[in-house]
């Protein structure tokens, strides 16, 4: 495909034009402020407010003034994994969350089986979140509409994959006019709801302790920390979207460690005021289930039943608010899943391509992935809430155990070195207790009813991550023994650097080689084209292009030390061909996509060297399967055919690994 063919045209249009890594404060303009990671990261952990609190508050049955404890409990818990993972975030600066916390601190397995249950629990984010969006918008429609719901709920998800593929700022904007009608309303819901009821507060207070005191000699002491403890994990759902900061550090402001702990700071404070006041407040107006309607509607329909008109508006601006914000919520799947796949993918667990940007500098297979999987379980689902819920909350207490594992083993370990860590180690400590609590009884009250399902999927996955790392270190082994070329080229001490370069030979052929660096490869496929073409080129030309995946793409810095390294590698090549008595020249360049830069400079270098003839290798496995042929790329190829259309030969070479 051309550069102005329709097609490239046509997705420039939707997606917009690609953006140039060069461009002066390139980061500074595509990355977050804490208010901006507020609302693209926070949705997820503010929307759970709408379900979380219902189900434990519902928990409770006709013990509902038990919900002042659950309240407190949520605020407590809370607090202490904000405070656990702004912990994490100081620790590693340069993001992964719970895939890296676990991976650094207890064993690249355990961060393996973490990041995998993060990404169910992000998949599971973005179809919740629009179920329950579209199930609450549809609410205000005509019934005879409602056979439409499952078809919006699939267009919600295809447009928050094309928002995401055109930035992560461009997916964040839209959503800020939501995010703060959101907190304006349910801000105003909490505090009229208590001032409202402001004269009463002593006399209920005595009233809710003496309920406390008889629903003990009801129960018994076990039977009240039961019931407290069922309430307390079955709404586990309001404590999602807190690790999402520690896993998206990439996209945010820099100084980043300052950025996500302010960020985090806002999430804790706006999540934990809105869950505890809304358990508060159900309370105060003793709302109960009613069919068909939620208990934040119920609330809102007894606060402003004698308000008339006004009352009315209220309610639907509100409860709106709350539907299109879970629709939002969806954005932290997104954001997040893409980052974890891009992480493991760099740990070699998944494909590597997961780790590879767009020229928007975005994870776009990442974010295909985490929009193709939320389909699929939407349509699977049939986007059932009720269902949904089931699978949900499960895996992201499996990370959060994980990653409170790992810091208080990290602690413990400063605290041998005699640094400051007894009130770190008590975060923490109190956050493993709290999360690993949370996960046996959710695991234990969910199992039967479908929790199963996601155990059994993140289970596959684990399985599938671990046969995938095992073949690219296999690879890897393979690779490493045409390493021994480099040694070999590098120590030659027969043949002496020449005092001045050779110069370009206009009479004599040129060969220009791709190359992914100075290593084995790439002299394998040079000394293969030496070899089949004796004595026919005189002059030579290496193309080197450094790829800006998510390892490179984090700082100005790290970009300028991938061009150098780039400038490195190719003043070797030339050297060594310079020894050799031949005329070489490096061609760095760097970019999203290796086709593409190539494709670039390949027609002016055909001008510059006419007749010229392009090389690349190619690895081939003796037993070629669809599963090596799903994890490697084949980019020399596709640069191949680009190259014919423009009429330039090129010659792919085998490079055979046998084991």
């Amino acid at each position: 495909m051309s550069e102005t063919s329709p097609g490239r045209r046509l997705r420039e249009w939707v997606l917009g034009a690609p953006k140039d890594p060069h461009t002066q404060n390139l980061f500074h303009h595509l990355s977050l402020v804490a208010f901006f990671a507020w609302v693209g990261l926070g949705a997820d952990g503010l929307s759970s407010s709408c379900y979380g609190p219902e189900e434990a508050f519902l928990a409770l049955g006709r013990h509902y003034h038990l919900a002042l404890l659950i309240a407190l409990a949520i605020g407590v818990t809370v607090t202490v994994i904000a405070a656990s993972y702004s912990q994490i975030v100081e620790l590693f600066p340069s993001g992964g969350g719970g895939y890296t916390v676990a991976t650094q601190l207890l064993s690249p397995t355990a961060g393996m089986v973490s990041g995998s249950a993060l990404l169910i629990d992000y998949v599971l984010t973005i179809t919740i979140s629009i179920a329950s969006g579209a199930d609450a918008l549809f609410s205000f429609l005509p019934a005879a509409l409602l056979h439409w719901k499952l078809a919006f709920a699939a267009l919600m998800v295809t447009l928050l994959v094309v928002l995401n593929l055109r930035g992560i700022k461009e997916s964040v904007l839209p959503l800020v006019p939501i995010f703060l009608l959101f907190l304006a309303t349910h801000a105003f819901v909490i505090i009229y709801g208590i001032a409202s009821h402001a004269g009463l507060l002593p006399e209920m207070a005595t009233a809710s302790v003496a309920e406390i005191r008889n629903s003990h000699l009801e129960l018994g002491t076990f039977g009240l920390l039961l019931l407290l403890l069922r309430a307390y994990s079955l709404g586990a759902g309001t404590y999602t979207g807190i690790e999402a900061v520690s896993n998206s550090m990439r996209i945010l402001r820099e100084p980043k460690v300052q950025t996500a702990k302010r960020t985090m700071r806002y999430m804790a404070v706006s999540l934990a005021l809105t869950a505890m006041g809304l358990m508060v407040a159900y309370v105060l107006f003793q709302v109960g289930h009613e069919p068909g309607r939620t208990l934040n509607a119920t609330l809102l329909s007894r606060m402003t039943a004698d308000w008339g008109g006004a009352g009315h508006a209220f309610v639907l601006v509100t409860l709106l608010s709350e539907a299109v914000l879970l629709l939002v919520a969806a954005q932290t799947g997104f954001l997040d899943g893409s980052n974890v796949l891009a992480n493991m993918a760099a740990g070699r667990w998944l494909p590597t391509r997961f780790a590879s940007l767009s020229d928007r500098f975005v994870t776009q297979n990442g974010v295909l992935i985490m929009g193709g999987a939320a389909l699929l379980t939407m349509l699977a689902t049939r986007g059932s809430v009720r269902f949904l819920v089931v699978l949900y909350s499960i895996n992201v207490f499996i990370t959060f155990s994980m990653s409170q594992l790992g810091m208080v083993r990290h602690w413990l370990a400063e605290r041998r070195a005699g640094r400051r860590w007894l009130d770190k180690l008590l975060i923490s400590g109190t956050g493993l207790l709290l999360t690993s609590l949370i996960l046996v009884a959710v695991t234990v009250l969910k199992f039967h009813e479908g929790g199963w399902i996601t155990l059994l999927i993140t289970g596959s996955l684990v399985l599938l991550a671990s046969l995938i790392r095992r073949h690219y270190r296999k690879v890897e082994a393979l690779l490493g023994r045409l390493d021994g070329l480099v040694s070999a080229v590098e120590l030659d001490p027969v043949t002496p650097p020449p005092a001045v370069a050779p110069a370009y030979d206009p009479a004599g052929k040129t060969a220009v080689f791709l190359v992914s660096g100075f290593n084995g490869l790439g002299l394998h496929t040079l000394f293969t084209a030496l070899r089949t073409f004796r004595h026919v080129f005189r002059n030579f030309v290496f193309i080197e292009v450094g790829l800006i995946d998510t390892s490179v793409f984090k700082s100005e810095a790290d970009i300028a030390e991938l061009e150098q390294r780039i400038q490195t590698d190719l003043e070797r090549y030339v050297r060594y061909m310079n020894r050799q008595g031949h005329f070489a020249q490096g061609l760095p360049l760097i970019g999203t996509e290796i086709t593409r830069e190539v494709t670039r400079v390949a027609e002016g270098l055909a001008r510059q060297y006419p007749g010229a003839i392009f090389f690349g290798g190619q690895i081939v496995f003796p037993n070629e399967t669809v599963f090596s042929g799903w994890l490697h790329n084949y980019t020399v190829f596709a640069i191949q055919k680009r190259l014919y259309y423009q009429g330039i030969p090129v010659f792919v070479l085998p490079i055979r690994l046998d084991g």
